[in-house]
């Protein structure tokens, strides 16, 4: 048996309200912040170390739309990958709560906080996804809402 078969898949039935659903854990390191900051976010506090000491942060920063792709990498590496996703439907309520920095951890983690069933064979999840440190404050939060295959009959 391989291991895809041992995977079990979870469709929009499975999920429960409230279910709590950890993603792992990711460190942005420095060369990557800027790298990733050069290429979509060029903005002096992501990409220039002086710039941004002397800013208003007090140092480097990583770009929120790269603190968004790395939750985006957990949510698929630890919970879509295993869902029987057909496509993200919106993403809203982003905020950013406090800035990242080179060498932080960021801990993922998603609750489950509606499903709602339709007669096309498919549920829209919406979730509330959250990016904080070890001890559970928040660097970035945001609703997702998931379209989500039902169980087949």
């Amino acid at each position: 048996m391989s291991d895809e078969t041992l995977t079990t898949i979870r469709y929009a039935d499975d999920l429960t309200i409230g279910e709590v659903v950890e993603l792992g854990e990711y460190t942005i390191d420095e060369a990557e912040l800027v790298a990733f900051a050069r290429q979509w976010d060029p903005q002096g506090f992501h990409v220039d170390r002086e710039v941004a000491e002397n800013g208003w942060f007090g140092g480097l920063i990583a770009s929120g739309i790269h603190s968004i792709a790395v939750l985006q990498r957990l949510s698929v590496l630890n919970a879509y990958g295993t869902m029987a996703v057909i496509a993200g439907r919106n993403v809203r309520d982003v905020q950013f709560l406090r800035p990242v920095r080179p060498g932080d951890l960021l801990v993922g983690s998603m609750r489950v906080d509606d499903v709602v069933l339709d007669d096309r064979g498919r549920g829209l999840v919406t979730f509330t996804q959250t990016l904080a440190d070890a001890d559970g404050t928040p660097f970035l939060s945001q609703v997702a809402e998931v379209l989500v295959r039902r169980r087949p009959a």
